[in-house]
């Protein structure tokens, strides 16, 4: 079959972790695991029909659904009336958890359709598609998931308008430990507890971390990233939703991690780590320390994703 007749194409979607402690909606990078699987064809029937999703309760009603959402942005732009995309998704993020679950589905969805219309679009336009998937699920069109899950690695929100994604260097030796405790915080309602005003001196603060991040990513400097992985303005809030965060926090840099915080708006933490043998020892304090609780949690030990989606 060649690349212009393609009728189905089936891609994985991996998990994301936004905001990367000081990069609140401007900084996201991409998981290796784990990831959503979906299958798109085209339809002789114009517009977007969801058939199938596995693994969570979401509406196949495709307005009511950031794949179906995502799609239908992309289908009037692309211009052709007659075209139909049917997509079937098999979630295994699971919604709320604070790795992207909505983004997974909404990114994987461009690409997929992008892949069946002959890579017509770039991927910042696919970026722009799919962030009106997270406009319906959390009410804000923010990029820090799409944008990692789409184009893979780090990246760097500029601006929103105009939208402006910068590709940032990935050290080979970064992994991330994640710890999911299975409750879930909405984004939607995450967001409502922010402070709408900051002070200047935490603003600063904050500016001094995200520089000196990326900083840390292209030179490959580990105690730089570590000594930039610091939110002095969303986690003193949003950490009170989430069970032993700080002790995670304390036992999980002694254990070996160069630091973390809160995956987008939780309950997932992240911890960032050099080599895989330190993530797994961040993955076992994890365990020790939630395994008392009486909450449930799964824990994943990932490299960073340089591609993003990708066909399968």
């Amino acid at each position: 079959m060649s690349k212009q007749n393609l009728q189905s194409v089936k891609v994985f979607s991996p998990a994301t972790v936004a905001n990367v402690a000081c990069g609140f909606d401007v900084i996201g990078l991409a998981l290796d695991a784990p990831g959503d699987e979906m299958e798109l064809r085209i339809s002789a029937t114009p517009g977007v029909k969801i058939t199938a999703i596995e693994g969570a309760k979401l509406p196949l009603e495709a307005t009511q659904n950031v794949a179906g959402v995502a799609l239908i942005a992309m289908l009037q732009e692309y211009g052709q009336p007659d075209l139909g995309i049917e997509v079937s998704i098999k979630k295994n993020i699971q919604p709320g958890s604070g790795i992207g679950s909505s983004a997974a589905s909404a990114a994987g969805a461009v690409v997929g359709a992008n892949k069946l219309l002959n890579d017509h679009f770039s991927p910042e336009a696919l970026v722009r598609f799919a962030m009106e998937g997270e406009r319906l699920a959390s009410g804000t069109p923010h990029a820090d998931n799409v944008a990692p899950a789409i184009i893979g690695g780090f990246t760097l929100v500029r601006s929103y308008q105009p939208l402006d994604i910068v590709r940032l260097h990935t050290p080979d030796d970064l992994w991330v430990t994640v710890i999911h405790p299975q409750i879930e915080v909405k984004t939607s309602d995450a967001r409502e507890i922010l402070k709408q005003k900051i002070l200047l001196k935490d603003a600063i603060r904050q500016w001094g971390n995200v520089g000196a991040l990326v900083a840390g990513l292209y030179q490959e400097d580990y105690n730089l990233i570590s000594r930039s992985l610091e939110d002095v303005i969303v986690e003193p809030i949003r950490s009170i939703l989430i069970p032993a965060f700080h002790d995670l926090k304390i036992r999980c840099k002694e254990a070996g991690a160069l630091g973390g915080g809160i995956s987008g708006s939780g309950p997932s933490v992240f911890m960032l780590s050099k080599g895989e043998s330190n993530a797994r020892s961040v993955a076992d304090m994890m365990e020790k320390i939630y395994a008392p609780l009486g909450v449930d949690y799964k824990i994943y030990v990932s490299r960073i994703s340089t591609s993003g989606v990708r066909v399968i």
